[in-house]
């Protein structure tokens, strides 16, 4: 929580953004004293939806929708029991003690159909906005880890963010779509020779850094 915490306060100092799933404590909305705020300013829309309320929703300003977990692929996440504290279990809304499942895909996300809905309910929760349409694509890829993976997902699914960067980028210029949304890429964009492949060959435009946990 303290490193979380720190992280978000350093971002919004420096002007970044930094991100997070799984809930976040009301409390860090606050703007505090010194004019800082502990607020992730994106927040994310995972598999398990774990925390996401409308106070959730309503304190970001990018809220992205995490298709599909690229650090957990095939197999989805799974928090141990012994691992949910009564602070997790609170911002997540569950209870404390109790193992965590995030499923691999979105249980109720089978189509472009279903995404736009999803997209559009979201957007009413956050701002009333009644017309449904995604501003970002992220790609990650499977080097970003979390401790959260089973093992074998890290050790034998998954793929590069570089390969799955290349395609959407091409699939959106064959569509004609490429000028209507923000690629954004990550998966341990370490060093400023990833970001200059990332942006100057395979055509990302913003970038993270997701380190193995």
């Amino acid at each position: 929580m303290e490193a979380h915490s720190t992280l978000a306060v350093a971002m919004y100092r420096l002007g970044g953004k930094s991100t997070g799933e799984g809930g976040e404590d009301a409390e860090w909305s606050l703007i505090l004293s010194n004019s800082d705020t502990m607020r992730s300013a994106i927040k994310q829309v995972a598999s398990g939806r774990f925390g996401v309320t409308s106070n959730y929703l309503a304190n970001m300003d990018e809220l992205p929708i995490k298709m599909a977990q690229g650090t957990k692929p095939g197999e989805g996440g799974e928090l141990l029991g012994h691992k949910v504290s009564g602070s997790i279990a609170r911002t997540r809304h569950s209870a404390a003690g109790v193992g965590l499942i995030s499923p691999p895909p979105h249980h109720d996300i089978y189509s472009i159909e279903d995404l736009k809905q999803l997209i559009y309910d979201l957007n009413i929760v956050v701002s009333g906005v009644a017309k449904a349409k995604a501003d970002h694509i992220r790609i990650s890829g499977h080097d970003g880890g979390t401790g959260a993976s089973r093992w074998t997902g890290i050790k034998y699914a998954g793929l590069p963010w570089e390969l799955g960067l290349a395609e959407t980028h091409q699939t959106l210029l064959l569509n004609d779509l490429r000028g209507l949304v923000t690629v954004q890429t990550d998966g341990q964009t370490r060093t400023g020779w990833d970001i200059a492949i990332a942006c100057c060959l395979l055509g990302a435009e913003e970038w993270g850094s997701l380190q193995r946990r």
